[in-house]
């Protein structure tokens, strides 16, 4: 366990006890619906960073204040499965039960088809089920650095093409050309360097990736399935067991997620408010 502090020597308002030595941590003894100062959002922000998803029990946010807390890291983004008609548009509402099993079961980045990706994604559980529908996180700075050197040198500076299609032309019942008129695929590094923190991660994933530009078809294809089981380590993963109103908070950046869908037929209800990013880039001095 350790307690948060400022620069300037000040304690912030929460504890901080890591779930593994590789990726997260819960942050306690905070209300994420009090006025938070800027002082502690810095903390909070730093404490991200520092564990690429952190996690707070027992908030049970309404939906104008998990808004109102995410809009504090930065701009909120419209997915495009929102309703059109609903009142909170920047709210993303899963929902999975005995007509609905879960689909997020694989590992993945969110929006990476976005030509600037989110910053992260700040999820908040209004029903569980009695057992099971735990999520998983995975450290891709760490899937980076335990490649083989010559994997790592070999990917560095290769892009790859994100495209929305592969997941949401079926689940949004279009045609992936009507969704490339709106949402072209995108291409981004396979390698990214954090705009905050200057560590390179791995930034392909199984959801959205469709290939490695300049690769010949089989060869990406064999490529991107050994990167994609990276973030299958255990070692470099952590798994969050959800309470009713537990809220988790991830940098998208960072880090991949896996939401275990073992819990049919009961239900999950979930609302994510996600945060806007910026373009994926790569830096040789990173």
């Amino acid at each position: 366990m350790a307690s948060a502090a400022q620069a300037s020597g000040m304690e912030s308002a929460f504890e901080i006890h890591p779930l593994t030595p590789a990726i997260g941590a819960e942050l306690s003894g905070i209300n994420l619906s009090d006025p938070l100062p800027d002082e502690t959002i810095a903390d909070i922000r730093q404490a991200l960073l520092d564990h690429k998803v952190i996690f707070f029990r027992d908030q049970n946010l309404e939906q104008e204040k998990l808004l109102s807390f995410a809009n504090r890291f930065g701009a909120l983004e419209i997915h495009p499965a929102t309703p059109k008609d609903q009142p909170n548009p920047e709210i993303l509402r899963i929902e999975h039960g005995a007509k609905s099993k879960g689909q997020e079961n694989m590992w993945h980045s969110d929006v990476t088809w976005r030509a600037e990706p989110s910053l992260g994604s700040v999820l908040s559980a209004l029903e569980i089920p009695p057992v099971g529908g735990d999520t998983l996180f995975a450290n891709m700075n760490l899937a980076y650095e335990k490649l083989p050197q010559d994997v790592r040198e070999f990917i560095t500076g290769k892009t790859a093409v994100h495209d929305i299609a592969r997941v949401f032309a079926k689940r949004l019942n279009k045609k992936p050309e009507e969704l490339h008129d709106q949402y072209p695929p995108q291409e981004h590094p396979v390698v990214r360097t954090h705009p905050e923190t200057g560590l390179r991660s791995l930034y392909v994933n199984s959801a959205f990736t469709s290939h490695i530009v300049g690769m010949d078809a089989d060869e990406s294809q064999e490529l991107l399935r050994r990167l994609y089981a990276t973030a299958a380590n255990p070692e470099i993963q952590c798994r969050f067991k959800w309470t009713k109103g537990a809220i988790a908070f991830w940098d998208n950046r960072a880090s991949q997620h896996f939401a275990a869908s073992d819990y049919f037929p009961a239900r999950r209800i979930m609302e994510r408010a996600t945060i806007a990013g910026d373009r994926p880039y790569f830096s040789a001095d990173s």
